[in-house]
């Protein structure tokens, strides 16, 4: 996994999303920049999310890894800033 070099938070309020998404083991389709800068979409189970070296990830069934300020939207809600 490509290591940027500042992770940008997303809101507070997205995060809060994902997070109820998370709880509730809920399948959803993901647009989110690739390593290239293309955008990609999966539909997958949204697992977990996770912190490490304080860049956070959405781990999808399967444990393909996201980071957070990689996504452009979560069934159809646009990533909207930061807190």
């Amino acid at each position: 996994m490509r290591t940027k070099k500042e992770y940008k938070p997303i809101s507070c309020d997205y995060y809060d999303l994902l997070e109820i998404a998370a709880m509730r083991k809920t399948v959803a389709d993901v647009k989110y920049r690739d390593d290239s800068g293309s955008t990609k979409s999966v539909s997958s189970r949204i697992d977990n999310l996770e912190t490490r070296n304080k860049v956070e990830y959405l781990i999808l069934e399967g444990g393909k890894e996201l980071r957070l300020d990689d996504l452009i939207s979560v069934n159809g809600k646009v990533l909207d800033g930061s807190c």
